[in-house]
């Protein structure tokens, strides 16, 4: 069993969990059950499942749950993408929000491919 708390890549996700919320309230309240709720969720989806996917045994479950925050990874991008997109947050601040999610990506990825091996 791997210890998540010391993994970097969950570290960064927690951040990332923070920054999401933060932005999250910019949305308006029209929002609220709509995009609000779908960043927050997938945002919160993405330490959640390294976490888990730690507590694997086997390395093929672990890679699996890391998959699945790969994935979450992607929902949230397109989340900010489309609060650009409809103008409800500034394009500076989804820029630099989805420039950390991309991060993340590539983070996650290496450390799947890295127990792939």
């Amino acid at each position: 069993m791997r210890n998540f708390r010391e993994l970097e890549v969950w570290q960064d996700a927690r951040q990332l969990v923070k920054e999401a919320y933060q932005l999250s309230k910019l949305l308006p309240d029209s929002e609220k059950y709509g995009l609000v709720s779908q960043i927050n969720r997938c945002a919160v989806s993405i330490p959640a499942n390294i976490a888990e996917g730690c507590a694997k045994y086997s390395q093929k479950d672990f890679v699996r749950f890391l998959q699945i925050s790969l994935g979450s990874t992607y929902e949230l991008e397109t989340h900010f993408i489309l609060c650009a997109d409809l103008q409800l947050v500034g394009s500076e601040e989804s820029a630099q929000i989805i420039e950390k999610v991309q991060r993340l990506q590539k983070r996650i990825s290496s450390l799947i491919k890295y127990n792939n091996s």
